[in-house]
């Protein structure tokens, strides 16, 4: 079985049934959050200097492919290689449409992007990560795409994919502030999971939001929350599978920081009184995520729903691509086995495109990868 559903199993085998067998759109919406510059915070990148760069690198890669000489080279991992490798490798082969959008970046990547006239958010212990007037325009900016991009796939999907180093931090400070468990059950680039740290940080964020007035608990206005504690592409996102779902189907591509952002996506619509479909709207990542024993997506997915009045309509569905690297030739592949890296920029969504649309099986998406490596190395 090259894909598994992890919860919803119904709406989501109704989910691939009705776009399966369509070509989607592929979006990456890039950020930055100094909550990456924290020391040890993320593997994204070895050191806090490399980290900053490590969007605009993806975005290149994924843009223009392994023989492009790349003004952002891909930063160099503690181990493991970029899961951008993975995400390219599809949508080359595929032919699928790409769409970069800069949601707030300490610079303007080297690829054609479509500037959301967003600032990189403050580190969310602040509690001030982003201005309020910033995250209304960046999730108008997000419904107005999400308009744009759902008219170009009528009958089928949009894969909304993130790069945004620190992501699972501000993400675990998201699903917190509305109220829902997330602590100890979020992923990260680490083998294992620095569950203490991201707490502590987050703690001191939302200690932070106290201090102001503001009660951290839901019904807190979503808005102000992201403002407070969050990056700017999850507000970008969230304003996209609104505006999306209602005329296509979404794919949120990723792990914890798109169930960060499906929960954040429904309490806005519940806050502001916007229509949307959930039925429409999956959640898409790699095993590795899924099944990673030091996080609990799974949970997390659950808890969701749990939080919500309509748990039914309001728990993702979460669907994992099978791919494994055990058999690879190369060590920075198989290091995702061990734990490192697991996902990012849609890769596990982009695989998972790639069973439905091409009924891709493992030997095929795994040539196609190392297909990445050999010419990057060559070059």
């Amino acid at each position: 079985m090259t894909i598994r559903i992890y919860t919803q199993i119904e709406q989501g085998e109704a989910w691939r049934r009705r776009y399966g067998d369509r070509l989607p759109l592929f979006t990456c919406i890039l950020g930055f959050t100094e909550t990456a510059l924290i020391p040890g915070i993320s593997a994204a990148g070895r050191t806090p200097e490399d980290r900053k760069y490590t969007a605009c690198a993806d975005a290149e890669f994924l843009y223009y492919g392994a023989e492009h000489q790349p003004q952002y080279p891909l930063p160099p991992l503690t181990a493991g290689a970029s899961p951008v490798l993975i995400s390219r490798a599809v949508v080359e082969e595929l032919k699928i449409p790409v769409y970069l959008f800069n949601a707030g970046l300490n610079q303007t990547p080297a690829v054609p992007v479509i500037d959301l006239g967003g600032y990189p958010a403050k580190c969310l212990s602040t509690g001030a990560a982003m201005e309020l007037k910033i995250v209304h325009n960046l999730f108008k900016q997000g419904l107005l795409w999400g308009e744009r991009l759902a008219a170009k796939v009528p009958q089928g999907y949009v894969i909304l994919s993130e790069c945004v180093v620190g992501g699972t931090t501000t993400a675990l400070a998201i699903l917190t502030g509305l109220g829902i468990d997330a602590a100890g059950k979020v992923n990260s680039s680490h083998p294992i999971c620095n569950h203490e740290q991201k707490w502590q940080v987050v703690q001191e964020g939302l200690e932070r939001i106290k201090e102001e007035g503001n009660s951290p608990h839901y019904p807190i206005d979503p808005l102000k929350l992201v403002a407070a504690v969050g990056d700017p592409m999850q507000v970008v996102v969230a304003g996209m599978a609104i505006a999306a779902s209602r005329s296509c189907g979404v794919m949120l591509a990723g792990g914890t920081q798109m169930l960060a952002v499906y929960a954040l996506t429904s309490a806005i619509a519940q806050t502001y009184n916007l229509s949307w479909q959930p039925a429409a709207v999956v959640v898409g990542t790699t095993r590795w995520v899924a099944e990673d024993s030091t996080g609990d997506s799974v949970k997390l997915a659950l808890n969701i729903g749990k939080n919500s009045q309509d748990p039914q309509t309001n728990t993702p569905p979460l669907l994992a691509t099978r791919l494994s690297f055990a058999d690879s030739q190369y060590p920075q592949l198989q290091a995702y086995e061990q734990g490192f890296v697991k996902e990012g920029v849609g890769a596990g969504a982009a695989c998972i495109a790639a069973h439905l649309y091409k009924n891709w099986q493992q030997n095929q998406l795994l040539q196609a990868i190392e297909a990445q490596i050999q010419r990057l190395t060559r070059n």
